[in-house]
């Protein structure tokens, strides 16, 4: 498997690939589902932190500190205004009764990309369409409790870490390592998540398009290739769009207001690239290893 990764013609066939499947094509269609789940996302998130107490605005303002390490500034900034201005409107009590409303527009991000990947996988979708349905509710339901875990972890997990040093009586080093663990804890909940949307969402029971091919092992494996290039990808991209629009940003001058608009799209873009890529990888993986007949 490394062989190939670092072979110069594996990554011609899945450029090939990707163009045959016109990922960037479909990328381009996840956006504007990823543009329609989120603030249904963001506000089912919301919802959630309002049953924590006092751990509620905190764990918001984390959420949207951790959204802009990744997320361009006037991306992030149209995000918290459009929430605060949806949020005032509706009042906590009311959006309490529009969770399940707010859980199905959510979802439709993942059902998008649930199709997207079939195609990235080169298979069918043979599962009735309630069944796909209920499928990205639920990962959209498991994805909602890992962010709310990791934010946990990062907002407490100094207090936590100091606890256990008194506990177990070993002082400032323990505490001190603790700070250091808690963010690879965290971005392990972001792998956790990717894995789950590469084994759960797209039919990786079914058979490849003609019957070639058997179901593929790395679409059931966690943290595959594929994932851990896409992850990687990911957050190289956003870092690197981040830099760019810092110093070259030139789409306000361009679409005036529309400007942040545009940006959460292009960034919604670059991440459903990566992550049908990763699916990609993954696929041609398969047919390379898999043996002549």
């Amino acid at each position: 498997m490394f062989r190939l990764l670092l072979s110069k013609d594996f990554w011609w066939r899945v450029w090939a690939r990707a163009e045959e499947d016109e990922i960037l094509g479909r990328a381009a269609q996840l956006s504007y589902y990823f543009l329609l789940a989120l603030f249904p996302l963001l506000l089912f998130l919301i919802t959630l932190f309002g049953y924590l107490d006092g751990a509620g605005s905190q764990l918001r303002h984390k959420l949207i500190s951790y959204l802009g390490t990744v997320m361009p500034d006037s991306a992030v900034h149209l995000v918290v205004v459009t929430i605060d201005q949806v949020t005032n409107a509706r009042g906590g009590g009311k959006l309490s009764f529009g969770l399940a409303a707010a859980l199905w527009a959510a979802s439709s991000g993942l059902n998008a990309l649930a199709q997207a990947l079939n195609a990235a996988y080169d298979v069918a979708e043979t599962r009735p369409w309630w069944k796909v349905r209920l499928i990205s509710m639920a990962l959209t339901v498991v994805i909602a409790v890992l962010i709310v875990a990791a934010l946990l972890i990062v907002l407490y997990g100094g207090r936590l870490g100091h606890f256990l040093a008194t506990f177990i009586h070993e002082g400032y080093a323990f505490t001190a390592a603790w700070r250091i663990l808690q963010w690879p804890i965290a971005l392990a909940f972001v792998f956790i998540a990717f894995s789950l949307i590469y084994q759960v969402a797209p039919n990786v029971s079914a058979k490849r398009r003609g019957g070639r091919l058997p179901a593929s092992d790395y679409r059931r494996r966690w943290l595959s290739p594929g994932e851990a290039i896409a992850v990687i990808l990911w957050l190289l991209v956003s870092l690197g769009f981040r830099f760019y629009l810092h110093f070259f940003n030139s789409y306000s001058a361009t679409y005036g207001s529309l400007g942040a608009l545009i940006i959460l799209m292009l960034w919604f873009y670059l991440t459903g690239a990566a992550i049908l890529l990763g699916g990609e990888i993954n696929c041609e993986l398969e047919s390379s290893e898999q043996p002549s007949t």
